[in-house]
């Protein structure tokens, strides 16, 4: 996306934030396409017939996100960092729901290597884990360590990248490479000892 558009993005969020007509309606086309993109990642290797789909997931966050007064936009990429939140949440929920419906007889599950990042999608050697005891695992992580518990959101759930999630958390790109690696390790410790 071009730096105009990008502007563009952040006058639109703003407008919609102050309450201009038609900003909602003219903003939605313009990030559409990307929320999409990373709630394709999340529900990559689920089984077809899933009752919770991609754009479902999308337009549930996108109306959590839109419209809050209470957030000053500052730039498209802002947007996209707190999308994780919603999505996160959203995904959760519906497992939960899911599960109270089958009394605990079957998982809400998502593809990843242990929180591997949506964005980066990789096909090689991903693990189906419960979305439920992933979400327990960050929860658990976030007690110990709220940085590393934010990064794995930023990257699994908003999907960015490396620098960006750097950029987010005010540190060095070096930093959250290593903060990524401590964090994905203890994820990993924690998912296959409750699996």
């Amino acid at each position: 996306m071009c730096t105009a558009q990008q502007e563009t993005v952040t006058r639109l969020l703003n407008g919609v934030a102050l309450g201009e007509a038609g900003a909602a309606e003219a903003l939605l086309p313009m990030v559409c396409d990307e929320l999409r993109s990373l709630a394709e990642a999340l529900f990559r290797d689920q089984k077809a017939g899933h009752a919770l789909q991609p754009t479902a997931l999308v337009h549930e966050a996108y109306k959590k996100l839109v419209g809050r007064a209470d957030i000053q936009w500052n730039s498209r990429n802002q947007f996209f960092v707190l999308a994780a939140k919603p999505m996160r949440s959203i995904l959760v929920d519906h497992a939960r729901a899911k599960n109270r419906l089958k009394r605990g007889s079957g998982w809400q599950q998502v593809s990843i290597d242990v929180a591997e990042p949506a964005a980066e999608g990789k096909a090689r050697g991903r693990e189906v884990l419960d979305i439920l005891a992933l979400d327990e695992a960050v929860a658990e992580l976030a007690e110990r360590n709220e940085r590393h518990a934010r990064l794995v959101e930023l990257r699994f759930f908003g999907g960015l990248d490396e620098a960006n999630a750097a950029e987010v958390l005010g540190i060095s790109r070096s930093t959250a490479a290593e903060e990524w690696r401590l964090a994905r390790a203890s994820l990993k410790l924690r998912l296959r000892g409750s699996g």
